[in-house]
């Protein structure tokens, strides 16, 4: 299908649109939702005093004598005129949602925490989705050959990193990917090293596989130093040389959106082989790394395919988290037979909509993933502003990658004091730090994968609770 845009005029705008699927609906500006069934059609639909109009294809509008050349976009209520960025529904469309981003707290409190993004699927995801339900094609997942040829695809074009599609294992998600390769690469009571700040469940994987955590943090940290944060190569050699079995990797890493460079990774492939350690590489904030950084898959480091295992999934950078789809990727006969030791099931609990979908995403050919990372930096480079002018004691290093934002708050309090403030004072729900281990002490993590709108409002909010 082609690329779907929901377009609202006011009455005496002008404009035309493609074809449209069966039955799609829309909501006008006054709220009140209209079905349309005439495939191919030029559909108007009226609703008191508005115009909906919906459109395939790439549109161009005369908008209420505006002129014309742009595309018009619409979010809940009003006309707006896009310069690249992906638009958000309002909150009170956004509140309709849900998942647990919408449900976690009462409406009065605006949600910046877990990594789901407020914008609209791609549409290449929407319409694969919205086929299968309408062929009640819901039933078992068959990844292969699909998803391994949609993942090496995607690899070589984005990153120049030749996947053999046959190297590509199906799960149903990194979690479960991981969890599964430690229970192939660890005996009970191994050592399985990680490095907080880090994504929370990394604390909690090895448990499920028998093994216990090694905590080599990151170093670093300090919003004036240039280089940010980074491996403790030398912390790391220590553990591995103490006999650890294996170290996971966040690549890049969340929370702190750091992308680790090609130096650091050679480092850490040389000392994975010198002590027999075993690499599991989470890379699922891959395909989100921002203008100014480039990222280097850690099976295109020499050597490393002989040590290292990598995961991926579609769910972050486009926001399919609850279709349950990942991926896992060897790059040597060592590697591939470890994980076809995994257990035989595995297969079936994948999400048959999520293979569809990371299918979608990863061969989607239309620049929609471009222009989430555009709006992603023009969110970053907002937050960056409203933090100097309005919150000039939160502490941060913009991130490389992703939509997740660290923020040093310990100027407020130390624990998770500062989640609590900004909670109970200004009702923007933020991710507390120590959830990220003890370095977290003091942070907050702030997603801001949203509208310019709500970012302002939320970071208005906060400034006012300080006062």
């Amino acid at each position: 299908m082609a690329d779907l845009r929901w377009v609202f005029l006011r009455a005496g705008g002008a404009g035309s649109c493609g074809p449209l699927p069966d039955g799609l609906v829309g909501r006008s500006a006054t709220g009140s939702l209209h079905r349309w069934g005439a495939s191919g059609a030029t559909v108007t639909a009226t609703a008191r005093d508005d115009s909906v109009q919906l459109v395939a294809g790439t549109p161009r509008f005369n908008v209420a004598g505006e002129g014309t050349g742009q595309d018009a976009v619409v979010a809940d209520r009003e006309v707006r005129l896009a310069s690249g960025d992906l638009v958000v529904d309002s909150l009170a469309m956004l509140r309709e949602r849900r998942s647990a981003k919408w449900r976690t707290h009462p409406p009065a409190v605006v949600p910046l925490t877990v990594a789901e993004m407020d914008y609209p699927l791609a549409p290449a995801v929407t319409a694969v989705l919205q086929e299968a339900v309408a062929r009640s094609d819901t039933g078992y997942a068959a990844a292969d050959p699909d998803l391994g040829e949609a993942v090496a695809g995607f690899t070589g074009r984005r990153w120049g990193w030749e996947v053999t599609p046959g190297s590509v294992t199906a799960v149903a998600d990194v979690g479960v990917g991981v969890v599964e390769l430690l229970r192939v690469l660890t005996r009970p009571g191994q050592a399985v090293v990680i490095s907080p700040p880090v994504y929370p469940p990394f604390f909690t994987w090895p448990a499920e596989a028998g093994a216990e955590v090694v905590e080599v943090p990151l170093t670093g940290g300090d919003p004036g130093d240039r280089a940010g944060w980074r491996l403790d190569l030398p912390g790391l050699r220590r553990a591995f040389a103490a006999g650890a079995a294996v170290y996971v990797l966040c690549n890049p890493h969340n929370p702190v959106g750091r992308v680790h460079t090609l130096d650091e990774l050679t480092a850490l492939v040389d000392l994975a082989r010198r002590y027999q350690v075993r690499l599991i590489s989470d890379e699922i904030h891959a395909p989100l790394v921002l203008t100014g950084a480039g990222f280097t898959p850690l099976l295109t480091v020499p050597g490393a395919s002989e040590v290292a295992i990598t995961v991926l999934s579609a769910s972050k950078a486009w926001n399919l988290a609850g279709l349950k789809c990942a991926a896992i990727v060897t790059g040597s006969p060592a590697m591939a037979a470890a994980v076809q030791r995994l257990p035989a099931d595995t297969r079936w609990r994948v999400g048959h909509l999520g293979v569809l979908a990371a299918v979608a995403a990863y061969t989607d050919d239309s620049g929609w993933l471009d222009q989430l990372l555009t709006t992603l930096d023009h969110r970053r480079a907002q937050l960056t502003g409203l933090l100097s002018t309005r919150l000039p004691t939160l502490r941060w290093a913009p991130p490389q990658a992703g939509y997740l934002a660290w923020l040093d708050a310990t100027a407020i309090g130390t624990g998770d004091v500062p989640h609590g403030v900004f909670l109970d004072r200004a009702r923007v729900a933020l991710e507390p730090g120590l959830r990220f281990g003890t370095p977290g002490s003091g942070h907050v993590r702030l997603n801001f994968a949203t509208s310019p709108e709500i970012l302002d409002q939320a970071t208005a909010a906060m400034a006012h609770a300080l006062t």
